[in-house]
């Protein structure tokens, strides 16, 4: 069997997107009903934005050494608090780092921002988890091939 490049190449793709439950999180979901479970949209990423997330460990490391070396030891109280104002303390390993970039990116429904992504991870962590490895299997799965376009019901001229 041989690949056909040129084929691949003119498809369309659309990422794939899956709706999570997250039970948990209705009371910040504004109109759910009692016994509603809401849901949160998230996608598969693309290969740049994949690099992206991967990446999030390095700078995860490299803010820690920046915050390191212009500190003194005599001010390790304001190291400290520098580190956990910009979210690169101790108590962030690289692996959370990674999945609050993911988080950011491949949340579709609702818009997931850093500091939101912090919190739930905080304050919600199964709920965190999972969808974080929701958009890993997204991903992992890769792009869905677009559907043609459907030919229209216009008669031709004779």
């Amino acid at each position: 069997m041989q690949f056909d490049a040129t084929k691949f190449a003119s498809a369309a793709f659309k990422r794939r997107e899956e709706d999570v439950p997250v039970k948990d999180l209705a009371a910040w979901f504004k109109g759910t009903k009692e016994g509603e479970v809401p849901v949160w949209r998230v996608r598969g990423l693309t290969g740049e934005e994949l690099a992206r997330v991967n990446e999030a460990q390095a700078r995860n490391r490299n803010k820690s050494a920046i915050i390191e070396a212009l500190s003194s030891d005599k001010q390790e109280k304001m190291t400290d608090a520098i580190k956990e104002l910009i979210g690169t303390g101790d108590s962030v390993p690289d692996d959370l780092a990674r999945r609050i970039e993911m988080l950011t990116i491949g949340s579709v429904a609702p818009e997931c921002t850093h500091h939101v992504a912090v919190k739930l991870a905080e304050a919600f962590p199964v709920e965190f988890y999972e969808l974080t490895t929701k958009i890993t299997q997204l991903t992992g799965l890769g792009s869905e091939p677009g559907k043609p376009k459907r030919s229209s019901n216009a008669q031709t001229s004779s």
